[in-house]
């Protein structure tokens, strides 16, 4: 069925882009304009078409439900950081000044957790002149967090005590739940309230989104630890670079920046179980590939192999809810180390972990112009009175995904899709490093 888009009320108030900026009807999308969410060719005269599964295209409103001159927006960024943050929040801000004339917009501090008085975080107020450069820094200017309160009311509060229109939240899995559950009791106290979130995962695991922003940059400042792991490995006999990268569900990080190089052997992630023993296993194939070759190259996503490891009874989660990971890169060096020198086989293992580094970095050119677009599209959703929803992008166009639908379940790796052969194909490893 389509993928209906919550609209707080009819839109009546015309435009201010159609005057200040001479734009005409062609420049607005209609709500009843739709992208496919499915369109598979089956020869040059059938197409196989899942007619009644759409998404609303964004794009700007010939008709608006808020004032311009009158609505209050703000900003919150939440979870961990992620490349692009600030690139959003700028855009965010000078759409909303420029274009609409939007001028009063608040900066919620310290992710949901600057809703919360109790925590201390004022809000500050936005403008052009704040945020202007800030897409030149990695990280977000507002501070994140995860978590905030448990009594959702107080959040509520702050938004009807700073009498907030629009609530633009930029955050991953946790963050949108949040925002869903801020969009349901904004419905229930019949406040004019919309909230538009812009989805943040450096993992790229949101569902019905085709990429998230941040990804890009991630991917390719993976690259670079690959690199040195390369040259780390090749610079001594029986040498193994070993390169930990994000990917708590989802491999995409480790599987990207694999194809991107061609320099790795192994590339582990979490959607395809392996084993470290047994002549099929992890540790007999890299035996073999330093004997022919005497270096390696493995590249292991941070939630892959966590079977592999002693589990605690007591599950830790971090304030999001997520599980607390094992550190899959030490324990394979580890027992890589322990494997070889049983062995009597000489080598050395080089471990590089630049998680840190790789979420705090700027964005690239093209991720940036992806957070400028997004930013965009955000606004024009919110000030068209629309809620409860994701700026998403879909077959290269701007779509609205409702939040349910989002969090609905994580993209991850099909193993057995062509873009998982094709990984195969660059590293040389088997297509299953299992015994059985």
């Amino acid at each position: 069925m389509p993928l209906t888009i919550t609209q707080i009320g009819e839109r009546k108030i015309k435009s201010p882009l159609i005057d200040k900026f001479n734009l005409n009807d062609m420049n607005f999308v209609k709500d009843e304009k739709r992208m496919l969410y499915n369109v598979m060719l089956l020869n040059q005269d059938t197409a196989t078409i899942d007619s009644e599964l759409t998404f609303e295209l964004a794009g700007p409103r010939e008709t608006l439900y808020f004032e311009p001159e009158n609505t209050v927006s703000a900003i919150v960024t939440c979870g961990g950081l992620c490349p692009g943050l600030n690139d959003v929040i700028r855009s965010i801000v000078m759409e909303s000044y420029y274009r609409y004339g939007a001028k009063k917009i608040y900066g919620i501090r310290y992710g949901y957790n600057g809703l919360n008085p109790a925590k201390g975080f004022a809000p500050i107020e936005l403008a052009p002149d704040i945020v202007r450069d800030i897409h030149m820094n990695g990280g977000t200017m507002l501070g994140s967090s995860r978590g905030g309160t448990d009594d959702m009311n107080i959040l509520m509060d702050t938004l009807q005590k700073l009498k907030i229109n629009i609530l633009y939240t930029i955050g991953g899995d946790g963050t949108l739940k949040g925002a869903h559950e801020i969009a349901r009791l904004a419905k229930e106290r019949n406040m004019e309230l919309a909230v538009v979130g812009v989805p943040k995962t450096i993992d790229n695991d949101v569902s019905f989104i085709q990429r998230s922003f941040g990804f890009e940059t991630a991917f390719s400042q993976a690259v670079n630890a690959i690199v040195t792991a390369h040259v780390e490995a090749k610079g001594a006999p029986n040498c193994i670079g070993l390169v930990k990268l994000m990917g708590r569900h989802s491999g995409f990080i480790a599987a990207n920046a694999t194809l991107a190089m061609n320099d790795v052997n192994f590339v582990l992630v979490p959607e395809v179980p392996f084993e470290l023993d047994g002549e099929n296993g992890l540790l007999k194939h890299l035996e073999k590939r330093l004997i022919e070759r005497q270096h390696a190259v493995i590249v292991v996503a941070e939630g892959a192999g966590q079977n592999l490891m002693e589990q605690d009874d007591n599950v830790e989660r971090d304030a999001s809810g997520n599980v607390k990971l094992k550190d899959i890169g030490l324990f394979l060096k580890e027992r890589i180390e322990k494997y070889f020198k049983q062995k009597s086989i000489e080598m050395s293992l080089k471990y590089i972990d630049p998680s840190y580094m790789i979420r705090s970095s700027p964005a690239v050119p093209n991720d940036s112009i992806y957070c400028a677009q997004l930013g965009q599209y955000a606004v024009h959703a919110g000030m068209a009175g629309k809620t409860d929803l994701v700026i998403g992008q879909w077959n290269n166009n701007y779509t609205h995904v409702p939040i349910e639908l989002a969090i609905s379940k994580q993209r991850k790796i099909n193993p057995t899709s062509r873009f998982w052969f094709t990984v195969l194909d660059a590293t040389g490893q088997p297509e299953q490093m299992v015994n059985s």
